[in-house]
């Protein structure tokens, strides 16, 4: 009986050493180490950063072009809860609207939120395209309780048709196809600005060339 109690705690033992000894070749083999390039893990093709590589969005110049006043006259029934856009309209919850774009961010006698306040520059189509897009990522701790419109090309229809209410400026020249993006509109971030929106270079120049209204 003893000697095979012995047995066994001979196999246990041996076992016991085996399995430490191929764990330390796995971990030598297998170590845990950060790469030089700081990522972890195997690079899949078409994945950066652990997101799946998508399509870059179309420039609001570009989109402008085949937008349609009509439709975006439709999406600004969204809007009326707070604005009205006629000329002379009183504001409501939010400031009127006619002749928006030209004017400057946060110019006027409404009462703007300070961070809003802190934006500065003129409205033009870049600027309203982020304010509409995300109005807490343009100017974050502003009074504006709408979440954003996130089709492209809704905000787009939408601008076409705020332009033609008392602004009529010039609409931005479409980038050529393939052009890298310059940048455009600054955001600001809990009242900083920082820049955020990419914006064709001709479009930015064209929309803050026109006159304050």
């Amino acid at each position: 009986m003893e000697n095979r109690s012995n047995t066994i705690a001979g196999w246990a033992l041996g076992a016991g050493i085996a399995a430490l000894g191929l764990s330390i070749v796995f971990g030598k083999v297998f170590h845990g180490e950060v790469p030089a390039h700081g990522k972890q893990g195997y690079a899949i093709q078409g994945v950066e950063g652990g997101a799946a590589g998508g399509k870059a969005e179309v420039p609001v110049a570009t989109l402008l072009a085949s937008a349609d006043a009509a439709k975006g006259e439709a999406i600004f029934a969204k809007c009326k809860a707070c604005h009205t856009i006629d000329a002379g309209g009183a504001a409501g919850v939010g400031p009127n609207l006619h002749g928006v774009l030209g004017k400057a961010i946060a110019g006027g006698g409404f009462a703007y939120s300070d961070a809003l306040k802190a934006v500065g520059g003129n409205w033009d189509f870049e600027k309203l395209n982020a304010w509409l897009t995300n109005p807490k990522k343009f100017a974050n701790g502003n009074k504006m309780s709408f979440p954003g419109l996130g089709n492209p090309e809704e905000r787009a229809a939408l601008l076409l048709y705020i332009n033609a209410q008392g602004s009529n400026l010039p609409l931005p020249a479409a980038p050529a196809e393939g052009a890298a993006p310059a940048e455009g509109a600054a955001t600001a971030e809990g009242g900083d600005k920082a820049a955020a929106v990419a914006a064709p270079a001709d479009a930015a120049k064209t929309a803050e060339a026109a006159p304050a209204k």
